[in-house]
């Protein structure tokens, strides 16, 4: 998992569609601080200098996956009363759509307030029903799941254990997704998963995993026999356990299990780590990664997240951020297409002026340095189309490239001339030139402006050919033609004289 595979994941992270089925709750926070005991009994006294609401439990889930930029929407149940008023302007105010949210007279919206002082929790008060859903609400929450649950691309289960996700409304949710090859994700509760037969990856933590199995978890060992008895029970394919500082353990049907380290950061809160979880896991799913990927993603974004005091929601920014501290450098400047275009968007509204260029630069010499330092100063960024290996070997035959597209990229963005390095695997740039609308097309002196690919569209756009003349004597076919020549010449040196 590098930054461009994120950035690209979370540049179409707006075209999935994803539906979070569960408990839904208020997470109110009370900020203050605490510097004397009560005269009327042995309590402290907590002088409250900051209010916040925020979305918990189902809500968080949806909350997370709206700041990974997807399309979201919930089903759930919750009361008719101030509360569930003020969680749905929560979730309406974050373009979440609530359209298969129902309300039930008599049923109380769950509030739980968290009194904090000196960045520690004092007291949690709870306000909420706990009961299953009336058989009335049940029928119409299961309607509408049969009915809906084919129009998204992955339905994320949140199991809190306050009456909403019922046998019957399981089953909606996991048979309807199962007939339509719809990955389910859950985040379960309890001791009983058989509830959850058919889902595509249930993720507990380390304490539900021993719970649910009935084993205590000691090492890898104790893991492993406690996700077997879990898997045989419940008939599953996938299981991801977290295991806090011990990262993550993802175990599959076919017997393959992966160990995800964590990544070493401070705990200030745990509050909604697993809603940060089960959210970043279904976005990875979502835009087409396999699970192992999925749950890297995720266990860097639970990272993030237990940094942080409360329920909170974790950024595509912070997540790109922690990967490129081991990605530095060179890979920094290497962007998927749809990610440069957006940022070439903003640095032109910035007023800067773009250029770009092309080719194979395999075998990169001096010649390519000196044209490319020239390119970068007739503006203010240079983008390098690069041609990848496939495209390389269809215009310069099956022996080349000498040098494969991934060192060739990261060769080339190490140069300070160039700022942005973008594979292609077009015969052309024509493409990625439509895409990035560069203000100055160049391309070297053995070109005309006419033979020039792209200057039509550049052009049209008020844009401008450049043609820089090549150094020289400089090109990688004179250097494969120079080592040939000497590695010939020493072969001959080498052969011994024949007797005669």
């Amino acid at each position: 998992m590098d930054r461009q595979t994120l950035e690209a994941l979370f540049q179409r992270a707006g075209s999935f569609r994803c539906l979070v089925v569960g408990d839904l709750m208020l997470d109110e926070y009370l900020w203050g601080t605490t510097e004397r005991i009560s005269p009327e009994a042995p309590v402290q006294v907590v002088d409250v200098q900051r209010e916040d609401l925020r979305l918990g439990g189902a809500g968080n889930v949806a909350n997370n996956l709206r700041a990974l930029g997807c399309q979201v929407s919930l089903a759930s149940v919750i009361g008719a009363d101030d509360n569930g008023e003020a969680l749905l302007r929560e979730l309406t105010e974050r373009q979440i759509v609530v359209n298969g949210v129902f309300r039930e007279p008599g049923r109380r919206t769950c509030r739980k307030t968290r009194i904090v002082a000196a960045h520690q929790q004092i007291l949690r008060i709870d306000r909420e029903t706990r009961t299953s859903l009336s058989p009335l609400l049940e029928s119409e929450l299961c309607t509408w799941l049969k009915e809906q649950v084919g129009a998204f691309d992955v339905v994320l289960v949140s199991d809190y254990l306050k009456g909403v996700l019922t046998p019957a409304v399981l089953a909606a949710v996991v048979s309807t997704a199962r007939s339509r090859h719809i990955p389910v994700l859950v985040d379960p509760k309890g001791t009983d998963y058989s509830r959850y037969r058919g889902a595509t990856v249930l993720t507990p933590n380390r304490k539900e995993a021993e719970a649910a199995a009935g084993l205590a978890i000691h090492d890898d060992v104790t893991l492993g026999r406690a996700a077997e008895t879990i898997m045989g029970k419940v008939g599953l394919d996938n299981l991801l356990i977290t295991r806090s500082e011990a990262g993550m353990s993802l175990f599959s049907g076919s017997g393959r299990t992966v160990h995800i380290p964590t990544v070493a950061r401070e705990v200030f809160d745990v509050t909604g780590a697993g809603d940060t979880v089960l959210a970043t896991l279904a976005c990875g799913v979502a835009g087409g990664m396999d699970l192992v990927d999925a749950a890297r993603l995720a266990n860097t974004a639970a990272g993030i997240a237990v940094a942080k005091l409360g329920t909170s929601v974790v950024t595509p920014a912070e997540i790109v951020d922690v990967v490129a501290l081991t990605h530095r450098d060179s890979d920094a400047k290497i962007k998927d297409r749809t990610v440069l275009a957006a940022l070439l968007e903003q640095a032109r509204r910035n007023g800067k002026r773009v250029v770009f260029t092309n080719g194979c630069f395999d075998l990169l010499h001096a010649g390519h340095v000196k044209y490319l330092q020239a390119a970068r100063r007739l503006g203010d960024l240079l983008i390098l189309g690069l041609n990848s290996d496939a495209s390389v070997r269809r215009l310069k035959g099956p022996k080349r490239p000498l040098i494969g597209e991934e060192e060739r990229s990261h060769l080339l963005a190490a140069l300070g001339c160039i700022d942005y390095v973008c594979l292609f695997d077009e015969d052309t740039p024509l493409e990625l030139i439509s895409l990035l609308k560069p203000h100055i097309l160049v391309k070297g002196g053995d070109y005309t402006p006419e033979n020039v690919v792209g200057r039509e569209l550049v052009e049209a756009n008020g844009g401008r050919v450049e043609l820089i003349p090549f150094v020289d004597g400089k090109s990688t076919t004179n250097l494969i033609e120079k080592v040939l020549e000497r590695y010939a010449e020493a072969n001959e040196e080498t052969v011994p004289a024949h007797r005669t």
